[in-house]
């Protein structure tokens, strides 16, 4: 429960009926509404209420019947916005999490792959002077609040939000003070007198049209000044694109931030796939910092800054994951600013509802996504599975889907893929691969694919393209002898020149090779190390080319998280090894990885590791030498 805003709100309710503003400045307020007097508090929704929920059908217009707030005052507000009124507030977005049982520890920087800490964790502040809160009824009477920030405009009197924050007896209190009651707040109570929304957009909507979740309002003065001339206002500037350096603030939940304050972050963005829209990685931003403004510059000294972004977006402006995912109070996404934005802007301060007509969706650049997304790569598989001769990835899913992520014509070790395509979607049968491996087992065509299925059935996807899986072969029925498949690859460890060789971990340890599996399927046998105490500690494996042996490598990441070489794998065995990682390392936390040649002059010699924190990295030519240059691609 949010009793700590109560309990702040209560004692000071009985205090004066001034309405102070900093800089010398003090402004009469209406006496304080007598107990009892003003309407009764309408609870709001639960703030256990868990954030992933249906999609609302669109709403389109400004809806005024929802929003009306023309003869609202802030007589009225001060009457409505009751302390238990505030107290039941929610976040419209639906980013509304359980608060800890306990008083949460300060969030740990986030391990960027392997090289080093980021400070991606929000910090309070007191804030500043041009944002602040934003406190608003819905249809059914339920609570809600959000952030938005003062802009500058010829009316002098604008505020800007997201659009799923767009409700009735609405209020904007800048720099909130929760140790204050709204007749004392430092920067005065703003009602809202009119909304102004983008018609397309639908509210917490998870389509194209979530990139208009923007909105602004146009606040009533208050003793005679208005906003601007109180607070200041920011400047609005087009989004320069999707990577940026940005301050974000906003309001959190008290659940989740017992301090009630502000938080800010100044982080780093990048695209979120599909979408019109910027993303970052930031801990902290709980329910409640929807509408907060990414600011790209800041005058501390002023309270104001340029603002590119507002928390808004896809879901209501972050991924629908359950509160209790580390990746929901971590990702905040925000729509760019454009053509759209502005010209709604423009209606804002003259006062119009333009339609702009349907809304298209601009071309995107390619982008991998974030962690959050990534996170849910359960195996990848690396080949050439477009016959172009550059580096292709395969990726299976938690939700049972599958990927081809194309490589980059330049193969620019930081960006080595042009694009994603669909190969199966949710659901699909690929919820019951246990592990697989891309191989090349033809002389033409494009690359292929092993499966070990659930049930022990073993599979070969001789050729897979943008178009799916082909040409599928049953190596092994389903059978329990197959479900010990621990770990499974296939490489260049015979004579010929293609990559057709399957080397098994099985669970007790013992490792053997399957060589030409296309010809021969599992008929041919032979085993490179019998069963023990050690191999059943492998838990990644992938062929690969780092020595220039005759035959290929096999790259092997154990439990405690050492890396190992073992070169020139044949059919005689295994010829010593050579460790690229030491124990303890932080390979311990690469969940998943594979081999392929993904940047310029590789030879199926780049490393591709997903790390448990869902970031993505390559280290590039790795060879006998070790590991060397990490590249970040996610993260």
């Amino acid at each position: 429960m949010r009793t700590s805003r109560l309990r702040r709100l209560a004692v000071s309710a009985a205090c004066g009926t001034l309405l102070t503003v900093v800089g010398g400045t003090t402004a009469t307020a209406a006496p304080a509404p007598t107990p009892g007097t003003g309407p009764k508090a309408t609870p709001g929704a639960s703030p256990t209420a868990p954030r992933a929920e249906p999609t609302p059908k669109p709403r389109t217009g400004t809806d005024t019947a929802a929003v009306d707030n023309g003869e609202w005052s802030v007589e009225d507000a001060l009457r409505f916005w009751t302390p238990q009124r505030i107290t039941s507030a929610t976040d419209p977005s639906g980013r509304v999490a359980k608060p800890p049982t306990t008083t949460p520890p300060k969030a740990a920087p986030k391990a960027r792959g392997l090289a080093g800490a980021k400070p991606d964790t929000s910090e309070h502040f007191p804030g500043i002077k041009s944002v602040g809160m934003l406190f608003a009824v819905d249809k059914d009477m339920r609570a809600h609040y959000c952030s938005a920030s003062a802009v500058q405009s010829g009316t002098r009197s604008l505020m800007l939000t997201a659009g799923h924050c767009q409700n009735s007896k609405a209020v904007f209190v800048p720099q909130y003070d929760p140790t204050k009651s709204l007749q004392n707040q430092p920067y005065g109570i703003w009602p809202v007198e009119e909304w102004f929304a983008d018609k397309s957009y639908g509210k917490n909507a998870k389509g194209p049209e979530s990139d208009l979740d923007f909105a602004f309002a146009r606040v009533k003065e208050n003793d005679g000044k208005k906003l601007q001339d109180v607070v200041g206002g920011s400047t609005l500037a087009r989004t320069p694109g999707f990577e940026n350096t940005t301050t974000v603030i906003g309001y959190p939940s008290v659940g989740h931030n017992p301090q009630d304050l502000p938080v800010q972050c100044t982080t780093p963005t990048d695209a979120l796939p599909g979408f019109n829209q910027m993303r970052i990685d930031c801990a902290g931003m709980w329910g409640g910092v929807s509408g907060g403004p990414w600011f790209s510059k800041i005058d501390r000294a002023t309270g104001t800054g340029e603002i590119i972004g507002n928390v808004g977006g896809y879901n209501g402006g972050g991924p629908a994951v359950p509160s209790s995912d580390p990746m929901y109070n971590r990702i905040s996404y925000s729509p760019m600013y454009g053509d759209r934005f502005f010209q709604l802007y423009d209606d804002a301060e003259h006062g119009r509802h333009s339609d702009p007509g349907p809304y298209r969706q601009p071309q995107l650049p390619f982008s991998l996504g974030g962690a959050e997304k990534w996170q849910q790569a359960k195996f990848t598989a690396a080949g050439d599975f477009t016959g172009s001769g550059r580096g292709d990835l395969i990726a299976v899913w938690a939700d049972g889907s599958a990927s081809l992520f194309e490589g980059a014509e330049t193969k620019d070790a930081k960006h080595p893929f042009s694009s994603e395509v669909k190969l199966a979607g949710p659901g699909s049968v690929w919820q019951y691969a246990r592990t697989i491996s891309a191989g090349t087992f033809t002389g033409s065509g494009t690359d292929g694919l092993l499966v070990r299925w659930s049930d022990g059935e073993l599979t070969e996807y001789t050729h897979v393209d943008r178009g799916g899986f082909h040409d599928e072969k049953k190596l092994a029925d389903p059978n329990a002898a197959w479900k010990n498949a621990k770990l499974i690859t296939s490489g260049r460890y015979t004579a010929n020149a293609l990559r057709d060789d399957m080397v098994v971990v099985w669970a007790n340890g013992s490792v053997t090779m399957y060589p030409d599996v296309d010809t021969n399927a599992i008929r041919k046998e032979t085993q490179l190390v019998g069963a023990n105490s050690t191999w059943p500690n492998a838990t990644q494996i992938s062929a690969g080319e780092f020595t220039g042996k005759g035959t290929g490598d096999l790259l092997v990441r154990w439990g405690d998280g050492e890396g190992t070489i073992y070169p020139g794998v044949d059919a005689a065995g295994l010829h010593g090894e050579i460790k690229v990682r030491p124990a303890k390392s932080a390979w311990t936390k690469a969940e998943v990885f594979t081999v392929g040649s993904f940047s310029p002059g590789s030879r199926l010699n780049d490393i591709l590791v997903r790390w448990t924190n869902g970031n993505l990295s390559m280290y590039t030519g790795v060879d006998a030498a070790g590991t060397h240059a990490e590249v970040q691609l996610v993260g």
